[in-house]
């Protein structure tokens, strides 16, 4: 007899759950990310759109869907939720930033600057994708146009950090040091709680030599982060810094540090 109604427990729960609206879907994904329920939240918003394949609301949720399934590292799953919600709004700038965020995350930096150069045909005064296709110049090597982006955002607005801080970063890559050196003593005094100014700073020093003063920038970034959402990196930082001091057993310790934080070599 549990057995039973055990059993008829949920098949009754099933038998709800498969009656629930197109809206009741909507709400309940909502409540499942107040409650950090990722996987909920995920399952309510596919339930949601084949109740109403052809609702309008649609592009909506693929949009917060893929962003789900980013956060739970499903980048495949995340870039056919974004992909199939551009086909209905192509020129969304959240979409766009969202794709172009996910093929960064993804290792796909050209994929990334084709999102970031559509975006910017449509709003050329974005200083967000500036930067940020200013940096996948940087990875990609390609200085000349990186600095036209950082150059462009400076135009935009001369008392912008992340046109100088660009700025740092491409003198870093030039091995003009002394002149990268300048611009993060500059912006520190400005902006002195960035934690990328410090990490920044320390990736820096370490090609000057000055392991130092690498170890002191790295350490205020881990501090000024604080304890919540941890960027990997910053160990990264501080274990290269550490074989570079011959500490090869507190390198192996931040190495470890970093992939717990969901840090991929």
């Amino acid at each position: 007899m549990k057995i039973l109604a055990i059993f008829l427990f949920f098949s009754a729960l099933a038998q709800n759950l498969s009656c629930q609206t197109f809206d009741e879907w909507v709400d309940l994904s909502f409540n499942y990310l107040e409650n950090n329920d990722l996987p909920a939240a995920e399952n309510a918003l596919v339930s949601a759109m084949r109740r109403e394949p052809a609702n309008p609301l649609n592009v909506m949720l693929l949009t917060n869907l893929g962003t789900i399934q980013r956060r739970q590292k499903k980048y495949d799953d995340a870039l056919t939720s974004y992909t199939a919600a551009m086909g209905i709004a192509p020129e969304s700038m959240t979409l766009l930033t969202a794709r172009a965020e996910l093929f960064t995350e993804m290792n796909r930096p050209e994929n990334a600057l084709t999102d970031y150069a559509v975006l910017l045909r449509i709003h050329n005064d974005n200083e967000d994708a500036l930067y940020k296709r200013g940096l996948l110049y940087l990875q990609v090597r390609n200085f000349e146009a990186a600095q036209a982006d950082f150059e462009r955002i400076l135009e935009l607005n001369p008392k912008t950090y992340y046109g100088r801080a660009g700025i740092a970063s491409l003198c870093k890559l030039r091995g003009e040091y002394e002149e990268s050196e300048r611009i993060y003593y500059y912006l520190m005094e400005k902006f002195p709680d960035q934690i990328d100014l410090y990490a920044g700073r320390a990736e820096l020093y370490i090609l000057m030599n000055r392991p130092g003063q690498a170890m002191s920038d790295v350490n205020k970034a881990i501090r000024l982060q604080g304890e919540t959402a941890p960027n990997p990196y910053l160990y990264i930082i501080r274990s290269r810094i550490k074989e570079m001091q011959f500490e090869k057993k507190g390198a192996e310790e931040d190495r470890a540090l970093a992939e717990k934080s969901g840090y991929f070599y």
